[in-house]
């Protein structure tokens, strides 16, 4: 770097520098940072929007948390909102009332932070389905997959947990569900009620405790996982990318963090920020004023919880009253199934498929490129299938809606979605599976022939083509390009009747047939020296 005036470093900030590098050591770790490139691809930014989304929920709750009073001692309304005067209700209610309509900014700041939480649960989803589909969390990043799946979980109960706390009738419908299917669980299960609920149920102690866990505990575990999620790992990690010119396992194209990178990701923040205010200001979101306080002998007509609960409301709806009765004790598989069952069989497959596709695919290389979800139909099937588990039973949680809307009869609508949530991912896995097959040809076509112009000419033989323009450089490396496989051979072939090693258990026998599977249809890479058609001089 040539010297001059211009470039000195003013000698007191150039003396801060020092000081601060003389009792921390950060110098190194900063150089590095600062010359770090990130991709420059929009899908990279999916999992800021839930970084961002996040801090607009601390904000925001920070707030609240100054008005709000989590108590179930009950007290008289008599603020700004009439139609409530003079009705008994919890100190949580009424505070959440007078956020509402007495604090100035209040209700603003109430539906920032809803639709922050929305948000940032969508963003997390689509953050997740993209690290899926492109085979991010093969190693080493599969303690990122599996911090992120553990995020997912904690935020979606942090979000069930803030949800209940104004005491309205629709969060106490969610709560008396909840205190169901505790009370459902074998031996411990009244146990476990009586002490969140601390009594009976609603009890005095459930709001209070709520809030504890909303405002401390699942926040304080978040402001710990996140920054280890997002930045720590991923600093310590080279970005993944996807193929392309120039791509590889052992370089990164893109921006530097500084002045590029921070510039554009304040830009971003800014962008979500305005979004999530933005959805505040004109879309009115859980108007707890019209619900009225939490009653056990009441329930609002097409109660809905928000979006990210909807799958649990669905299983639980479309679940047969089935149930278990043996010495005296009942077992009511009609809420363990749904409301256990299901969701332990989802998170534990999202946690174990990294080792599962491991263990598959005997795949032990360090992948730092990204996959094309065309490029492995199995994986991006399989995807697919649980996209469409997930989407019917969200679905399913508004069958009452749907039948309203629709004036179909009630249990039309849930025989449906039973017979849907078995075949539906089974379509799903063969059509997507399909696709890929088709979208895979038509790289190898693009790539040997290149682009359809439209354009017909005559041969001098009489013969008429269509002239063909090949593709530039950097499309036809996304398709040509030399990449990692995903998944490798287990065993040899079997030759002169001696049996593979690996072949010799059913579960050998079952992960060699799985690898097969798993390797059918791979993405081919072209060769690049097929003969491509030529434009003839006009």
């Amino acid at each position: 770097m040539p010297s001059g005036s211009g470039d000195r470093v003013p000698p007191r900030l150039g003396a801060a520098g020092r000081a601060v590098d003389e009792r921390f050591g950060g110098t190194p770790f900063l150089r590095k940072a600062v010359r770090k490139a990130f991709p420059d691809h929009w899908s990279f930014l999916l999992g800021e929007i839930a970084m961002y989304s996040f801090v607009i929920i601390l904000l925001s709750g920070v707030f609240l948390t100054f008005f709000f009073k989590p108590s179930m001692d009950e007290v008289l309304y008599d603020g700004s909102y009439g139609p409530l005067h003079g009705v008994r209700m919890s100190e949580a209610y009424a505070s959440t009332l007078k956020i509402t309509f007495d604090v100035r900014g209040g209700l603003l700041m109430r539906q920032v932070h809803h639709w922050a939480t929305v948000i940032f649960l969508a963003a997390i989803v689509v953050h997740l389905l993209r690290n899926f589909f492109t085979g991010a969390f093969r190693k080493p990043r599969e303690l990122n997959w599996l911090i992120g799946v553990v995020l997912f979980m904690l935020v979606m109960l942090n979000g069930l947990f803030g949800y209940s706390l104004p005491d309205d009738l629709l969060s106490g419908t969610g709560l008396r569900i909840l205190e169901g299917v505790i009370a459902s669980l074998p031996l411990v299960g009244s146990y476990l009620m009586m002490f969140l609920f601390g009594g009976e149920f609603p009890g005095t102690e459930i709001i209070p405790r709520l809030y504890v866990i909303h405002v401390l505990l699942i926040p304080g575990i978040l402001a710990a996982l996140i920054p280890l999620h997002a930045v720590v790992l991923t600093w310590r990690q080279t970005h993944t990318q996807f193929p392309g010119k120039g791509s590889s396992n052992r370089t990164v194209y893109g921006y530097q963090f500084f002045p590029v990178f921070i510039g554009k990701t304040t830009a971003y923040f800014l962008w979500v920020f305005g979004v999530t205010a933005l959805l505040a200001t004109f879309f009115q979101i859980n108007p707890i004023w019209l619900f009225g306080p939490y009653d056990p002998g009441a329930i609002s007509s097409g109660s809905q919880p928000d979006w990210y609960m909807g799958w649990l409301e669905g299983s639980l709806r479309m679940m047969p009253a089935w149930e278990i009765n043996a010495w005296g004790h009942t077992l009511p598989l009609s809420v363990l199934i749904p409301a256990l069952v299901v969701p332990g069989l989802l998170f534990t497959g999202l946690a174990a498929y990294p080792f599962l596709e491991r263990w598959v695919t005997g795949d032990h290389e360090i992948h730092h490129l990204l996959d094309r979800p065309r490029d492995v139909p199995v994986r991006t099937a399989i995807g697919a299938g649980g996209v469409v588990f997930y989407g019917v039973l969200w679905l399913a949680g508004g069958n009452d809606v749907i039948a309203n809307r629709f004036q179909i009869p009630l249990f039309w609508t849930t025989w449906f979605f039973r017979f849907t949530i078995i075949l539906g991912p089974i379509v799903a896995y063969a059509i997507t599976y399909r696709i890929c097959l088709g979208l895979q040809r038509r790289d190898l076509d693009l790539a040997h022939h290149g682009l359809e112009t439209g354009v017909i000419r005559r041969l001098p033989s009489g013969e008429y083509i269509e002239v063909e323009r090949p593709l530039d450089t950097a499309a036809l490396a996304t398709i040509q390009d030399e990449r990692p496989p995903p998944a490798i051979p287990l065993a040899r072939p079997d030759t002169e009747g001696v049996t593979p090693p690996g072949a010799r258990t059913r579960l050998g026998r079952a992960r060699l047939a799985l690898n097969r599977r798993f390797r059918a249809d791979l993405r081919t890479a072209p060769n690049g020296d097929h003969e491509k058609h030529e434009a003839l001089d006009p």
